[in-house]
């Protein structure tokens, strides 16, 4: 297969949805090398980025030369121990094939689930953190035992210096220049070292000679059964049980963690126990493993999953042997709130489902079986010796029912007694009763500390409650409005006068009147016995100087008085106008008296300049609060009789905040004080515009256009100078806008002046009957004519 055809299967597989080992187990089955994938992948790295290829065939071909790179550097290895080279190339082309795999299922994050259960210890084989590799960097054990493919070092000092560097051959032997082969091949390397200084000691009998082991050999192991990717593996010579079964991607969903065994030359040499090394840290059974070893993993024999209240709900492999406390154990033990004196256990006999109530004494000797639930449920939401005191005590909360506490006065005093507040002739106990419902006691509390009255022995979950003084009576507060700084409500306190009050809210406001202020208060008769028509009554007072109340200094308020202070009627905000255009200044001006008129505005921006038009002035005026509300009502009344698509068009209409008065200005001012010369109010924005010698044609016209002005001409002449009416013009209905904002009809004489604008409005557009409807009116005239022709021909 060529590169391009690789890469076309890996995009394919992928976008398929194919996991990545499944991707590299094809291109192996299809024939494709290690080497290849190698070449595909450093060739195109950067077109799959690009392409935004799928990141499961980018980590299968990367994961893929990756490994191809390891195998490599073995097989180099292997070729410098002398090893037979076609027979290792094709194990590192199997063992690249798996170690792909394996590194790819680690990238997909293998979870510890066996068909949805989350298994202890199932996912420790598939993580990149814990690889369980060998540590090359230590120096050789001298009960290490050698083998072929080993490298020894022969060291000769003192009268002689030398040093080789031997590889035991295939037969075991390691062959020294100049004496001829040794055999050490099963030796340890202690035994090694002894045999060497004893046969070379007679050629160098002034010197010492020493062995040491210099590149370990690799070795070939067998890990087969329920592991991801049962096979053969090249392993270093120092490689451990728990390397093997990394390499091997681990336990698979129905493999053992409790009865892995390893065999030797067909004989049983050890079993490790996972949960050992997981739960105690004890390497037990992890044995040094070596060439031809055989790792056999068997399924699990018993699953039991444990959930509730301990430390570490989930599925746990227990032996048959186990008994529920030991699998408590492994599941951290029972949590704080755990009811610890049984657990339920759910068991399946093969027909129906069975229930054990496991008791804490028998958690010991009652054996788990696979299937096996145990739940550990939780405490009771109850107490067994509680009390309770809330309210006007010093140290509320619970407290203990037993020793200093066993009545309603060994509680107040556990509490530190109750506060100045405190009303102590009628308190409150919630008693349960045997039903779990609740009953009340009454307490006199005071008679109690006394000792007037008898104590009340208290029960198990009792609760006391001594209200307070203020918690017996509604709030109680006095209100403060009008031309103060910070009116509102405010909490009563005895002795108030209303001058405390009047600072307790700021003080006086700048418009505050001190010749009237009113109290309001409340009529409350609890003995009256019939309705009457005085609501309130009213109070009203002058204030001095420093706020003291003229004539009457011992009034004082009582709650829920409401305190008004009036606004002073000599007191007035400036308001102003602005003034605009060809004036002599313009701008804001400060009205002096509330019936300013327009020739006062005027007079104080000092005159027209002498480019004004004055007959063109116009005013803009800021609604009231009122005239909002009044456009709203007009609004709602003419949605009423309009039809469905008028009120729409009105819910676009926008509600503006200002409206154009239509004023005459001249006139005003050539008659100051008369019917033009309309008074002023605050806002209001006088516009005074210059001279413009045009009229504006708009509307239902040929050609909207703008003419110069001539004096003598009809609002038909400038009409015809904007190409004349169109075609649904409503020529009648023709209307003039001045530029002082004022409006007219020129079938009524409206005049045409400068810088006014004619519109013509136009006529709805008829609308037609389209296809359907002339269809529909068609088929009615035709059943029509059919009844007439019936009821004629019965009349004949």
């Amino acid at each position: 297969m060529t590169d391009t055809q690789v890469m076309q299967i890996v995009a394919r597989e992928a976008k398929a949805g194919t996991s990545q080992s499944q991707i590299v187990t094809k291109l192996m089955q299809r024939g494709v090398k290690i080497d290849q994938i190698r070449r595909v992948r450093n060739q195109y790295d950067k077109q799959i980025r690009s392409h935004n290829m799928s990141a499961a065939a980018d980590a299968a071909v990367g994961d893929a030369s990756n490994r191809m790179r390891h195998s490599a550097s073995q097989q180099q290895e292997l070729e410098n121990g002398k090893v037979n080279t076609a027979s290792e190339n094709a194990n590192d082309a199997s063992e690249d094939h798996q170690l792909a795999e394996q590194e790819v299922m680690a990238t997909q994050g293998h979870s510890a689930e066996t068909n949805g259960k989350k298994v202890f210890g199932r996912d420790i084989f598939n993580q990149r953190a814990l690889s369980f590799e060998p540590n090359m960097n230590i120096a050789t054990p001298q009960t290490y035992v050698l083998g072929p493919g080993d490298q020894v070092v022969i060291d000769v000092y003192g009268a002689s210096q030398n040093t080789h560097q031997l590889t035991i051959s295939p037969e075991g032997t390691v062959t020294v220049p100049g004496y001829g082969p040794i055999y050490v091949s099963g030796m340890t390397v202690a035994a090694a070292n002894g045999k060497i200084r004893s046969t070379l000691g007679s050629r160098y009998a002034s010197s010492k000679v020493k062995l040491s082991v210099g590149q370990t050999r690799t070795i070939m192991i067998n890990v087969m059964g329920e592991v991801r990717t049962p096979g053969t593996y090249t392993l270093s010579a120092f490689s451990t049980v728990f390397h093997a079964l990394y390499r091997a991607g681990g336990i698979n969903d129905i493999g053992t963690l409790r009865n892995v065994k390893v065999y030797r030359n067909g004989k049983l040499i050890t079993v490790v126990d996972i949960y050992e090394y997981i739960l105690n840290g004890r390497l037990a059974g992890n044995v040094r493993l070596q060439d031809g070893d055989v790792v056999q993993v068997g399924p699990y024999d018993c699953l039991v999953g444990v959930t509730g209240n301990v430390k570490r709900p989930m599925f746990y492999e227990m032996r048959k042997n186990e008994s529920v406390a030991t699998l408590l154990k492994y599941a951290g033990g029972f949590t704080g709130d755990a009811y610890k004196k049984a657990v339920r256990l759910v068991r399946q006999t093969g027909e129906r489902y069975s229930v054990f109530n496991v008791d804490e004494f028998d958690m010991s000797s009652f054996k788990v079986d696979d299937g096996d639930a145990v739940t550990v449920d939780g405490m009771l939401n109850r107490y067994e010796n509680m009390v309770e005191v809330k309210g006007a005590i010093f140290r509320p909360g619970q407290y203990r029912l037993g020793g200093e506490v066993t009545s309603v006065r060994g509680l107040i005093e556990r509490a530190e007694g109750v506060t100045e507040d405190a009303f102590t002739a009628h308190a409150v106990l919630h008693r349960m009763k045997a039903d779990r419902s609740l009953e009340v006691v009454s307490v006199d509390v005071q008679g109690i500390l006394a000792g007037t009255v008898p104590d009340i022995p208290l029960k198990n979950e009792d609760v006391l409650f001594i209200p307070t003084q203020a918690e017996l009576r509604s709030e109680r507060t006095y209100t403060i409005t009008g031309e103060v700084m910070s009116p509102g409500t405010y909490e009563y306190a005895d002795n108030t006068s209303v001058e405390d009050l009047i600072m307790q809210a700021g003080g006086l406001t700048d418009a505050a009147s001190t010749a009237k202020v009113d109290v309001s208060r409340r009529i409350r008769d609890p003995k009256a016995t019939t309705t009457t028509r005085e609501i309130a009554q009213t109070f009203s007072f002058a204030l001095k100087d420093g706020f003291v109340v003229d004539g009457n200094k011992g009034f004082v308020l009582q709650p829920y008085d409401v305190v008004h202070v009036r606004r002073s009627p000599g007191y007035v905000t400036p308001q102003n106008v602005t003034i605009k255009g060809e004036v002599n200044f313009p701008g804001v001006q400060t009205m002096n008296m509330k019936n300013m008129r327009l020739s006062d505005v005027l007079a104080m921006a000092g005159g027209v300049t002498e480019n004004a038009y004055m007959r063109g002035a116009r005013l803009v005026r800021v609604k009231t609060q009122e005239e909002k509300e009044r456009t709203k009502d007009v609004l709602t009344a003419l949605k009423r009789n309009m039809s469905e698509r008028d009120s729409v068009a009105m819910e676009n209409l926008d509600l503006e905040n200002t409206y154009v008065v239509g004023i005459e200005l001249d006139k005003a001012m050539a008659d100051k004080g008369g019917e033009y010369d309309i008074i002023l109010r605050e806002g209001d924005v006088i516009t005074v515009p210059e001279y413009n010698a045009t009229v504006k044609v708009s509307g239902d016209v040929m050609f909207p256009n703008t003419v110069s002005f001539v004096g003598d001409k009809g609002y038909k002449w400038y009409v015809n100078k904007a190409g004349g009416f169109g075609l649904r013009a409503k020529k009648h209905k023709t209307f003039v806008v001045y530029t002082n904002g004022t409006v007219a009809q020129v079938g009524h004489g409206a005049k045409i002046e400068p810088g006014c604008e004619i519109v013509v409005p136009s006529k709805r557009k008829r609308e037609g009957l389209n296809f359907a409807q002339m269809l529909s009116a068609g088929t009615s005239l035709a059943s029509l004519a059919a009844v007439v022709a019936s009821i004629v021909s019965i009349t004949k």
